[in-house]
């Protein structure tokens, strides 16, 4: 039963070696390889003719219908460009309700009559695809023989090459909808909201008579954090394999507490998957900016620059699997879940998100002075109503059995959504509540008293890391997603609630022009009863603090703090009602992903109640049991030969109490893991909250009790030391 810990630790640590060879490592000429996996608008252009691809840059980008008479074109110059880069194989890649990607392949390869074959794919081949849709979750869209569904080219978000070492093929971005025409994926609705927000948008600019602008799109830039361990660890953990978290596992003597991690030297083995990670991500055309030391122990972040919202979620999608992927080929397993580890930082996405005009214009740039900025602010102020209004809809796109481990702690904002806008733009604002407002804030120069240094200009107000939208700049910043979640939902909601906002605020703007007031008196109104009935949702302090907590109950503000809570939000008539309005999802598509969720709910606490009952059966307890043996049998022989075994002893009897603690709790668990509550998965998923979940925790207790005190050549598991200190 021995692993022999210290040979395991020392094989894991000189496993990788940088350079073996000692060779000079190639430099990576990003401007060559950026994009060159990717069927981009340059590729496009250079294959199509000039009146294919105009026809269809107008789709991409002004979002005119797409013309299906170009598909073959279209799909010629496709298959053409991927069979040169090595491809056999085409699929439609889509998103399904699952939170992750699918794929079905087909080859390009068709039989002809003389009994050869040739490469062939259609404009149909590539418009519309036709998998199983009854094996994907639909939340009783479908009946489970109901199994049409059609997957469809999304000609806004470029095809890309997947290799491997044996082959390549091509990936087709679609979206995906069942028989009757209702979406069954993430894409589907996010297209949809962003056409509502460019309608709203440019609406709004109109009324300013900003002129020259086709087209209004919302932005995203996300960053990811996450884990990489030793890929050995991860096989000899059994919860990380089947949950991708730890079950059990006692915190070790060191954790993040020195605060030398964050931001220190990347050790060589990770910074080579970095890099490798960021050359394929770079082929794929994702504009990847950063990278850095997370706060916890074997923490990272990597984040790209800002993309349009669709291909933004796709390419985070795409960032994930080559994080993923690329970690394999250096010994070692990306960690995506929102908390790997007990105790210490988990892991969470980021989602920056702002408006801008094909011109080049970003709505919410403020500029210098943002109390002259009329249009910047009516942009910001719609932003403020929104999330004021929806803040239930917010905390349901970030809503999982996983980010339920992190919302809250620490390192993540908690349940409760607030706005943090700096000190500089709520003084405007409550100048504008006030009246108008005449002045903005200016930051002024650094100096660091040393004249070696240069001064340095100092921002108007600062940022506060506790707030979960945040803004930042010139776009607010959704701190409050997973790390393991698709940003899709959460930026379909985005879209949707602000072109709500805008959609009302222009309603009203145009009313006071009618009535002969002037453009900043009108705006100014408008902005002032925006500002007036969201003030509440603005918070400047410190969201982690007990004081917050009891001050947004008396702002009346939702403290949703379990997914089963936002949950039960989801389907109000208030949220029905703004989907139906624009044509984002209608009653019964919100309905199903409100019937998914709650199912996924339930089944991830299931699965993980089980997983935590066969570790402490099947690994805990005999390790434990072993180790209880041997003392009694050094406690038998001491007595025999007249050698004090008190010490022996004392030990062996808070072993044996542990492991009756912990039979007990099995027990319990076991119990509540076969009543599963009810018959409805509502039902189910309140007994996994309110039972199964403690059950879980009491056995973790009294396992992590027993991994203190257990010799360390009998414990079975590798340690929460071994996994995040060995590099």
């Amino acid at each position: 039963m021995s692993r022999h810990n210290t040979d395991f630790n020392i094989l894991a640590a000189t496993k990788f070696t940088t350079n073996g060879n000692g060779s000079k490592p190639a430099p990576m000429d990003i401007e060559s390889i950026f994009g060159e996996n990717a069927f981009g608008l340059d590729e496009m252009k250079s294959r199509l003719s000039v009146e294919v691809y105009e026809t269809l840059l107008a789709t991409i980008d002004r979002g005119e219908p797409i013309d299906p008479t170009i598909g073959d074109d279209v799909a010629q110059a496709m298959k053409e460009w991927a069979i040169e880069r090595g491809a056999t194989h085409f699929t439609h890649w889509f998103q399904p309700l699952t939170g992750s990607t699918a794929e079905k392949h087909d080859s390009f390869i068709t039989p002809n009559k003389g009994g050869g074959a040739m490469a062939r794919f259609s404009g149909k081949d590539l418009i519309q695809g036709e998998p199983d849709a009854s094996s994907f979750p639909s939340g009783g869209l479908r009946a489970t023989f109901e199994a049409r569904g059609y997957t469809v080219w999304d000609p806004t978000s470029p095809a890309f090459i997947v290799e491997n070492p044996k082959g390549s093929y091509l990936a087709i971005p679609t979206a995906f909808a069942s028989w009757g025409g209702e979406a069954l994926d993430a894409k589907t609705p996010l297209l949809r909201s962003m056409e509502v927000i460019n309608k709203q948008a440019l609406r709004v600019l109109k009324l300013f008579g900003t002129e020259g602008v086709a087209k209004v799109t919302s932005t995203v830039g996300v960053e990811q954090e996450y884990f990489l361990i030793d890929e050995q660890y991860y096989y000899r953990r059994p919860d990380l394999m089947t949950c991708g978290r730890t079950l059990v596992g006692a915190k070790p003597p060191r954790g993040q507490e020195l605060d030398d991690h964050y931001f220190g030297s990347i050790p060589d083995r990770v910074l080579s998957c970095m890099l490798e990670t960021e050359k394929e991500l770079y082929r794929l055309g994702i504009p990847v900016k950063t990278r850095h030391n997370e706060v916890a122990p074997s923490q990272y972040e990597i984040a790209p620059i800002f993309e349009n919202t669709n291909i933004a979620c796709d390419h985070q999608q795409l960032t994930m699997i080559t994080l993923q992927r690329i970690a394999r080929k250096f010994g070692l397993v990306c960690l995506l879940h929102e908390k790997p580890f007990k105790g210490i930082n988990g892991s969470g996405k980021h989602n920056n998100w702002s408006i801008a005009t094909d011109t080049g214009m970003n709505l919410l740039e403020p500029g210098d002075n943002p109390h002259d900025n009329l249009q910047f602010l009516f942009f910001c102020a719609a932003v403020i109503k929104s999330v004021y209004r929806h803040q239930d809809l917010l905390r349901v796109s970030v809503a999982s059995a996983a980010n339920d481990h992190r919302l809250g702690a620490n390192e993540a904002p908690p349940a409760i959504i607030s706005i943090f806008l700096g000190d500089q733009l709520e003084d405007v604002f409550n100048q504008i509540e006030k009246g108008s407002a005449t002045e903005s804030k200016q930051g002024g120069s650094m100096s660091h008293g040393t004249p070696v240094l240069p001064n340095l200009p100092r921002h108007a107000g600062d940022r506060n890391r506790t707030s979960p939208f945040a803004f930042t700049g010139n776009k607010f910043e959704f701190r409050a997603v997973g790390s393991s979640q698709s940003v899709s939902f959460s930026n379909t909601v985005l879209n949707t609630i602000v072109a709500e906002s805008l959609d009302e605020m222009a309603t009203s703007l145009e009313a006071s022009l009618a009535s002969g007031a002037s453009l900043e008196e009108s705006a100014g109104d408008v902005i002032r009863a925006a500002v007036h009935e969201s003030k509440a949702i603005i918070f400047g302090g410190d969201n982690y603090s007990e004081e917050w907590h009891a001050e947004a109950e008396r702002r009346g503000l939702l403290n949703l703090k379990t997914t089963l809570d936002a949950l039960d939000t989801m389907v109000s008539e208030k949220n029905i009602t703004l989907f139906e309005k624009y044509n984002v999802l209608s009653e019964a598509e919100l309905r199903s992903r409100e019937e998914i969720w709650v199912e996924q709910y339930f089944l991830t606490i299931n699965i993980e109640a089980e997983t935590t009952e066969s570790l402490a059966r099947t690994m805990v307890m005999p390790a434990a049991s072993s180790y209880l043996s041997s003392l009694v049998q050094t406690i038998e022989q001491g007595n025999s030969v007249g050698v004090s075994t008190t010490g022996v002893k004392e030990v062996a009897d808070h072993i044996a109490a542990y492991i009756d603690e912990l039979q007990v709790a099995l027990s319990e668990l076991i119990d509540n893991n076969k009543d599963l509550g009810g018959e409805s998965v509502h039902d189910k998923a309140l007994h996994m909250l309110n039972s199964v979940i403690p059950s879980m925790n009491k056995v973790r207790h009294a396992t992590d009790r027993l991994e203190r005190i257990t010799s360390a050549d009998l414990w079975p598991l590798p340690t929460y030391r071994d996994m995040l200190f060995v590099k």
